[in-house]
């Protein structure tokens, strides 16, 4: 899924943002990583470009700019504005996105939402962690050089003049949330909800807090590994994630608020609820950190809700069979067998099945003997594996397989038609808030020909302000065309936008989860049709033999 972030920056160095984007730097202090004669190492790899910069180089044409508007003079002043753009390690192999790919996606991104801005647009192939994400960097002067087109997010005259600096609102991050959605639904790529809160709301203090904490975790327990003691702690944990993990085992005994209170209380965490809202104070603080900034899981409804479902369990268990006689408990307990756990998603794919080779057809091609025996192999492994997944979604005739098939691509189509909608409804809604923020922006030249007193400078007037009176003429008849006589809100048709793009974000999950499924069961059929057709050569091959 992509994902993403935003970090201000007052230092007035822009070349040190170009420098951290082509030259390697710690990651714990982001300070640049040096070779053995103290020049900085360059990145293996990555794709740098620059907008808005007329072929000079950027900290340059950045400074200019400054100069040229004073801005950006004082020490307290935001320089810039750097922008992450995290594609899921999933989407190299998946979906065949490529760093070149990720680097054309990141100027068009910039273009369209940063217009006016000086910007440099760098993709890595790599994350931290040895995650092997792709991620677009987009760092841009927070100084804006021309008048752009009003955006959604855009709510004061300055947000658009040239010579006025960029302002990071929550209304303008969940614009551009939403368009990364779009953005990466359009490209087929993995995706989740980034307008809704998470589970874990882990913050980029917290995660560079826990990261700093495990490695110097680990350099203590360096020492007792190497004698071979084990040491006590391995993993390092945040406070916030103490208190996510104190909260979590509360609600899995508790069946009330009360006892779920008094169970935090013993572990000397108090809950208290103001407005709706829970918030959690430790020993260790004075002021209580609230559900909202550890996650979606900690909030009010989510905790009142699962301290419904653990008292429903708990009637469901009170009301259950009485309890076998010992004899026959321990009999039951000897034969019952173990549970396994979850299988991951790599595991998952690994025993996915796979369709099996037409060896004779590969010979055919001119394949040699070292492909006939892999392909035996392969064909023997994906026969079992077919055999396996035919008997675990309780198939018992390949009629029932053609029927679940022809189900699952019902369910595929439907849910591709309800997609198909969502995206209608969208690019609807987009294309009139398109022509609302065209008409709206018109709205101080169509003011200034009212004042107009003459019939004479009234003409003269429209002859000099003629692009704003195209536009509001071409909105006006859009909004005649579509029978729209009230103008809606624009903040409100932003909303409504935001909501849609939600449903499609669920919609096109759900899509990809069917449209797996299918390929999975076409996999199966073809397999067992493959199987079926070579069982009576085969028993024909063994008779010859006896």
């Amino acid at each position: 899924m992509a994902i993403l972030k935003h970090i201000s920056s007052k230092n007035a160095d822009y070349g040190d943002a170009e420098k951290y984007l082509i030259f390697e730097h710690d990651e714990f202090t982001m300070k640049p990583t040096l070779d053995a004669d103290g020049r900085l190492i360059p990145r293996a790899d990555y794709r740098i470009s620059s907008l808005n910069c007329d072929g000079e180089d950027f900290a340059v044409a950045c400074m200019r700019a400054n100069l040229r508007y004073e801005k950006n003079q004082k020490r307290e002043d935001v320089k810039s504005h750097h922008y992450i753009i995290s594609f899921d390690p999933r989407d190299g192999p998946d979906n065949g996105l490529t760093v070149d790919r990720a680097q054309e996606l990141g100027e068009k991104f910039c273009a369209e939402h940063f217009p006016g801005h000086q910007a440099l647009v760098c993709t890595h192939p790599d994350g931290h962690n040895h995650t092997e994400n792709i991620h677009v960097h987009i760092v841009i002067n927070s100084l804006r050089i021309a008048e752009v087109p009003m955006l959604p997010h855009m709510d004061r005259p300055a947000d658009r003049r040239a010579g006025c600096k960029h302002r990071c609102t929550d209304a303008a991050m969940n614009y551009l949330k939403a368009e990364v959605m779009e953005m990466c639904h359009s490209e087929r790529l993995y995706q989740i909800d980034l307008l809704n809160g998470s589970k874990e709301r882990v913050t980029d203090r917290e995660y560079w807090a826990q990261k700093k904490g495990q490695a110097a975790l680990d350099e203590r327990n360096a020492p007792m590994i190497a004698d071979s003691i084990t040491p006590r702690t391995t993993k390092f944990e945040t406070d916030k994630a103490k208190l996510r993990r104190t909260i979590r085992a509360a609600l899995s005994e508790a069946t009330s608020f009360d006892e779920f209170s008094s169970l935090l209380l013993r572990e000397g965490v108090t809950v208290k609820e103001s407005r709706g809202r829970l918030s959690y104070l430790t020993p260790d603080r004075t002021k209580p950190i609230t559900a909202r900034k550890l996650g979606d899981d900690f909030d009010r409804i989510a905790v009142l809700s699962t301290l419904e479902q653990n008292a429903a369990r708990t009637a469901e268990k009170a009301a259950a069979i009485p309890e076998y006689p010992a004899s026959i408990k321990e009999r039951l307990q000897r034969t019952k067998p173990a549970k396994n756990a979850p299988k991951n998603d790599a595991a998952r794919e690994r025993e996915a099945v796979q369709r099996m080779v037409d060896i004779a057809a590969k010979k055919a091609e001119g394949k040699g003997r070292g492909y006939e025996k892999w392909a035996t192999m392969h064909n023997l492994k994906q026969m079992a594996a077919t055999l396996a997944a035919y008997q675990q979604y309780g198939f018992s005739s390949p009629e029932e397989l053609d029927e679940a098939l022809t189900a699952a691509h019902a369910d595929m189509q439907e849910s591709l038609a309800g997609l198909k909608a969502l995206e209608a409804s969208i690019a609807d809604k987009k294309e009139l808030q398109r022509n609302l923020l065209s008409y709206i922006g018109t709205k101080p030249a169509r003011d200034g020909l009212k004042a107009q007193k003459s019939e004479k400078a009234r003409k003269a007037y429209r002859e000099q302000h003629q692009s704003d009176f195209i536009l509001a003429e071409s909105a006006t008849r859009y909004f005649k065309a579509h029978g729209i006589t009230k103008l809606p809100v624009s903040k409100a048709l932003q909303r409504e936008i935001e909501q849609l793009t939600v449903q499609k974000n669920a919609g096109y999950n759900d899509y990809r989860e069917k449209r797996e499924r299918v390929r999975q069961l076409q996999t199966v059929k073809g397999n067992i049709d493959q199987i079926l057709r070579r069982e009576p050569s085969q028993q024909k091959k063994q008779e010859q033999e006896r």
